[in-house]
């Protein structure tokens, strides 16, 4: 009986001790929550028009039903639709949170992106439109504007000075439940996702879900030090891997949204790999780093600058470049116009240039793995489709003749189960035209509580509708 006695007592000093050891996030989430807000957003009705085919519709045919209980937009042209049609009014919602006391506000610009209407919900259940200052696809930062004054604001902290281990909490929306609290750890720094070169993510492992984006990611000191972006996930819900753009990132992005509206980056117009230990090893470099120039573009700032395939980018205005990931990263964040110092190696020796940078075009890769006319990596995250795609490169867009689609690498799961096939091209996703994996992701999570979608899949020389039923 005594030892039972000391037993329990050890148990309850551990617990004591364990439990006293834990951070309390109270006064943080207090200090905190006044400044984040709800976003909803609604993106009016459209009428689709088909170049003046006509045609008459039975309401009674199942095709009809079948669209109009799942709210898919029935494309104009096929068998029994008129020729015109309409994309049914939607919405969405997300966080974000206020940077000034007059109103302006951060969050993801996945979140706003073609919305016609902008609704922000304050703590204290307030709703305000907003204002969309501007916008950057590149690195998913959108900038807001409420009318206000003296309005809470959050404290931004320098992301740079993060540390792996760290305790971080995340305040948003998920699913819709405002001012959620939810902590975890810094799992990892400047984490490079598929078609995301520009951003070195902070990776956490803070449960984030729909709704969550745009939302900060706070230390305890009660700084935000990022923003809240993208999960990891084959199931559209939380898997123990999330990913905020670091605040300091955000903040260059929002300094020039504010002044400008838009963002200008340094363009250099190269393409490049990763340096494997192989490719170290051939070209006489010792360590397998740095950015291997795989194509210079015909009058790139690259090209007038004296780069050269097969150099090896060491440098970049003084920064070592230790993977591809670091060299997008570096030239984005140069000015225009200004001129770079850049180190290579070439024919087994350091050689120093000086390039004058050009100004990136809204729709060109800064200096990546893949450019106009060069494959992209695959990406191989399934998603819940149990589809893993790619990005069609301007060769297979003409190979299939195609202007815009996404490839399927593997199939599994529901995909398979209706015959879905590697190789097969989805050029649209509920009626939406699908330009790339990021977008066919975007439209895919919000689809709610839909319960079908409808795929165009083009295979050969035969395009066809086909529907996955996601559940009862």
């Amino acid at each position: 009986m005594k030892r039972l006695f000391y037993v329990v007592i050890t148990l309850f000093l551990t617990f004591q001790v364990n439990a006293e050891s834990l951070p309390d996030f109270t006064s943080l989430v207090e200090q905190l929550s006044p400044a984040v807000v709800n976003i909803s957003t609604t993106t009016k009705a459209k009428v689709v028009h088909n170049n003046g085919m006509n045609g008459n519709i039975d309401p009674n045919d199942p095709m009809f039903q079948f669209f109009r209980r799942f709210g898919i937009p029935m494309m104009p042209g096929m068998p029994g639709v008129p020729g015109q049609g309409e994309i049914p009014e939607s919405h969405s919602m997300g966080s974000g949170f206020i940077i000034s006391q007059d109103g302006y506000i951060l969050t993801n610009t996945h979140v706003v992106q073609g919305a016609d209407e902008v609704l922000v919900t304050l703590n204290d259940k307030r709703e305000l439109k907003a204002k969309v200052v501007g916008t950057d696809a590149k690195s998913d930062v959108a900038v807001l504007k409420i009318s206000g004054k003296d309005l809470p604001t959050v404290k931004l902290g320098n992301s740079d000075n993060v540390k792996v281990g760290e305790w971080v909490i995340a305040i948003g929306s998920p699913f819709g439940f405002e001012s959620t609290v939810t902590k975890g750890i810094i799992s990892a720094k400047g984490r490079s996702l598929p078609d995301e070169t520009l951003v070195p993510f902070l990776q956490t492992d803070v449960p984030i879900n729909p709704g969550n984006s745009g939302g900060p990611l706070i230390d305890m000191k009660g700084e935000v030090i990022g923003i809240n972006s993208q999960i990891y996930s084959k199931t559209g819900g939380f898997m123990g891997l999330s990913f905020a753009i670091p605040i300091n990132v955000a903040q260059q992005v929002s300094t020039q949204l504010r002044a400008t509206g838009h963002v200008s980056r340094g363009w250099l117009g190269v393409v490049i790999q990763e340096v494997t230990k192989e490719l170290a090893d051939s070209f006489g470099l010792k360590d397998a780093k740095g950015a291997l120039v795989s194509n210079v573009q015909k009058g790139s700032p690259a090209q007038l600058g004296g780069l050269k395939v097969s150099d090896i980018i060491l440098k970049f205005n003084g920064k070592a470049i230790i993977t591809d990931a670091d060299l997008p990263r570096a030239v984005s964040e140069a000015k225009a116009g200004s001129t770079a110092n850049i180190t290579v190696w070439r024919q087994g020796q350091l050689v120093d240039l000086q390039v004058k940078l050009g100004e990136m075009p809204a729709d060109t890769s800064v200096a990546s793995s893949k450019d106009e006319g060069t494959d992209s990596k695959p990406s191989q995250a399934v998603n819940k489709l149990g589809l893993s795609l790619s990005n069609l490169t301007q060769q297979q867009k003409s190979q299939y003749g195609v202007s815009h689609g996404v490839i399927v690498n593997n199939v599994t799961g529901l995909a398979a189960d209706i015959g879905m096939q590697p190789g097969d091209i989805i050029l649209s996703l509920n009626n939406v035209n699908i330009k790339s994996t990021k977008e066919f992701d975007a439209i895919l999570s919000k689809l709610g509580n839909k319960k079908v979608v409808a795929l165009l899949i083009k295979r050969g020389d035969t395009s066809q509708f086909v529907t996955l039923k996601l559940g009862d």
